[in-house]
């Protein structure tokens, strides 16, 4: 399982409107074979952040949906700065 996780950072007056043009994107690796989460949230304490949260099952369906194009594209106001990382996941257990 591969897990993407981070944040990106936008223009506070920008954040809402990188979130409605990224819905298309969201809504589209929901839907490609083996995603089994996929988010872009607005962070509740810091009004420049947006928090990402990716889930998959193998690094092959996330070079698919990487390498698919992610939809239309849609002009999203510049991203400021980004840390987002990728972790590889051995084992999962029910808490």
């Amino acid at each position: 399982m591969i897990i993407i996780a981070g944040s990106l950072h936008v223009d506070a007056l920008d954040r809402d409107r990188y979130l409605a043009g990224a819905v298309e994107v969201d809504r589209l690796a929901r839907g490609t074979a083996g995603c089994l989460d996929f988010a872009q949230t607005p962070d509740q304490l810091d009004p420049t952040r947006i928090n990402v949260y990716e889930r998959w099952e193998s690094d092959e369906h996330l070079r698919r949906f990487r390498e698919s194009g992610g939809g239309p594209a849609v002009e999203l106001p510049p991203i400021r700065s980004a840390e987002v990382q990728r972790y590889r996941i051995s084992g999962v257990e029910q808490p």
